[in-house]
């Protein structure tokens, strides 16, 4: 759950997955730029086949060339983290690279080789080559061999573990070791199993981040203190990525202990970029009650709750001025009387001129979204928490009900690079059974549940379309920003099947009329390096966010607050260590192809504080 600087999901702060829908407020996307650097050894002599990433607000790899020398193409302006990994070198800490011009060249990268190297007993590919031979794959001076991944990998084999360690490794696993001292056995083992364990993820530039982290909710800053508060959860979240031929992987997963108890893993693959790259991936994720609770929780399981879902996408470049997108997402929720759902999605992206400075893009999806899924599909970067709340439906006799939405846009961006990107979009969407989410509430008959439980229900059917503008710059080299508004016109096909129960609890529903609102959002991002200190603000206002319960136009805010500070003082072995606080009360992901009313449906919101470490490797 690392910090990011996007819009967040009310799991996380993270944008989607490619062909997932895109953030609201990436609907003019930043500038983009080229990234160059070169990797030395501790002599000022180019290293070949070393692995370097750049985190931010994306994540890509490069490898460096027999030059030494690696690129990073179309990064958009920020702050990124930059580091290199090549077997038997001991990685540098990551360096931190503002991105904020077309071209930019960042200082040599130094490995310096692992003492202990010589010493180390290979255990990777054992059995290929002889002694005394080369390795299985020459690296060769005249660069023309692949540099692709597994020709890395290849070049880079240790020769066989029983030739090159030579008899000593034999007499070691062999010899009295069974009949010896039984303690001095158990000290041979361990060490052996270490070193082999060692040897094989030595070979592989794992990057990734460990977080813990803790959790609450208030409405007010003194209800921090109150007993009645929600009690503060811990959370602990793993990622990691490798690269692999092609591509690369990211594994992530996250789990909370307490008497609610809940996991989440999640696995995906993405091809490097060329005529085609797509992507496929899955997660799981569970919540169980662990014991009884004296509130509305104790009736909402049967054993627990279960989510699984699938997705896979592509981009398929079928010219220099034309791209083909699709994909489809696959989910089950144990908990629905309807427990499948397909959610496919198309689009293509036209880019007329050149310099790609101007692109037209006109898409079309599907998308039906059950009850609660946001607390279990998991955001693809940024804050990420297990399942921590519950839901129930806010009526015993209409269960849980999945809005169905189907969406058509066209939209339009143009880049002037270093100074600004201007976009604008047309949408039409037709909604059936609206999801209404309600804090701070219970319906007649049920007891208190706490900030940590919800209600849902169903608002009705409604067809809406708009329109839309965006406008997003680097204001300074380290600060950018963006700013979007929408213009939205709705009418209602069908009420509230719970009308009744929705107005006791002060509930205010847009009912049989037609309505026009508008909506501001605004993000500020910035990178303050010499401090090591970033920050990020989003700032949401909609005429219906306020609306008052005669129907009368108000105004409301939703906010999302972000803040990371480096430790540097702890920083160890290559990694680096974060400390992060965020604060929020938007409680879905601002996405281009969401229904317009699913945030502004969210009634009585808490305000949601998470803060802990992050360890990056």
């Amino acid at each position: 759950m690392a910090a990011a600087a996007a819009p967040a999901s009310a799991q996380g702060l993270g944008r989607a997955r490619p062909m997932a829908a895109a953030p609201r407020s990436a609907a003019a996307a930043y500038p983009e730029a080229n990234l160059y650097g070169i990797v030395l050894d501790e002599r000022g002599e180019p290293l070949a086949g070393a692995v370097v990433s750049a985190v931010g607000a994306t994540r890509v790899l490069a490898v460096s060339d027999p030059d030494g020398h690696f690129a990073f193409r179309r990064l958009p302006y920020g702050p990124y983290l930059v580091r290199a990994h090549l077997p038997g070198y001991v990685p540098p800490a990551a360096r931190l690279i503002q991105v904020d011009r077309a071209s930019l060249t960042v200082d040599s990268i130094a490995l310096t080789r692992h003492p202990a190297e010589a010493e180390a007993l290979p255990v990777l590919a054992a059995g290929i080559g002889a002694a005394g031979m080369p390795p299985a794959v020459p690296d060769g001076d005249d660069g023309t061999h692949d540099h692709g991944e597994v020709a890395w990998r290849l070049r880079h084999l240790k020769r066989g573990v029983l030739k090159d360690a030579g008899p000593g490794a034999i007499e070691r696993l062999g010899g009295d070791w069974f009949l010896g001292d039984s303690l001095a056995g158990v000290g041979r083992a361990v060490g052996e199993s270490a070193r082999l364990a060692s040897a094989l993820f030595a070979g592989v530039p794992w990057d990734g981040h460990v977080d813990l982290l803790t959790s609450t909710s208030f409405d007010r800053p003194e209800d921090l203190l109150s007993p009645q508060s929600w009690p503060p959860r811990g959370a602990a979240f793993v990622s990691l990525e490798a690269p692999a031929a092609g591509g690369h992987w990211t594994m992530r997963g996250a789990v909370t202990q307490g008497d609610l108890s809940s996991w989440i893993v999640a696995g995906s693959y993405r091809a490097d970029p060329g005529t085609h790259r797509w992507e496929t991936g899955l997660s799981y994720g569970t919540q169980r009650l662990l014991r009884d609770v004296a509130d509305a929780r104790a009736a909402l399981f049967d054993g627990g709750r279960t989510v699984g879902s699938v997705h896979a996408a592509d981009e398929w470049t079928i010219g220099p001025r034309v791209t083909i997108g699709y994909g489809a997402e696959y989910a089950r929720y144990d908990y629905l009387a309807a427990p499948d759902h397909f959610n496919p999605r198309a689009g293509v992206t036209l880019t007329p001129t050149a310099d790609e400075a101007f692109r037209v893009r006109a898409s079309v999806s599907h998308r039906s979204t059950a009850p609660g899924a946001e607390e279990f599909l998991p955001p693809s970067s940024g804050l990420w928490l297990p399942p921590e709340r519950t839901f129930s439906t806010i009526s015993s006799s209409s269960g849980f009900v999945p809005e169905r939405l189907d969406h058509v846009e066209v939209a339009a961006e143009r880049e002037w690079v270093g100074l600004f990107v201007l976009g604008a979009r047309a949408f039409r969407q037709q909604v059936t059974d609206q999801l209404v989410t309600v804090f701070g509430a219970a319906p007649p008959g049920a007891g208190p549940a706490g900030r940590g439980h919800y209600y849902v229900a169903s608002a009705g059917d409604f067809e809406a379309r708009g329109w839309n503008v965006s406008l997003s710059r680097p204001l300074t080299a380290r600060l950018r920003a963006s700013v979007d508004y929408t213009n939205v016109e709705s009418a209602w096909l069908r009420p509230s099947p719970d009308r009744g129960v929705l107005t006791a609890l002060n509930v205010t529903l847009p009912g049989d009329r037609r309505e026009r609102f508008h909506d501001v959002t605004a993000s500020v991002d910035s990178a303050i390096p010499w401090t090591a200190t970033r920050v990020f603000v989003l700032y949401k206002i909609n005429s219906q966010l306020g609306e008052t319960p005669d129907g009368a136009p108000g105004s409301g805010a939703r906010f999302d607050i972000q803040l990371t500070q480096a430790l540097p003082f702890v920083d160890m072995g290559g990694a680096t260590w974060e400390a992060v606080v965020a604060v929020r009360n938007l409680f879905r992901d601002e996405m281009l192809d969401a229904s317009v009313y699913d945030e502004l449906l969210v009634v009585r919101p808490p305000k949601r504080v998470v803060g802990g470490v992050t360890v990056r490797f």
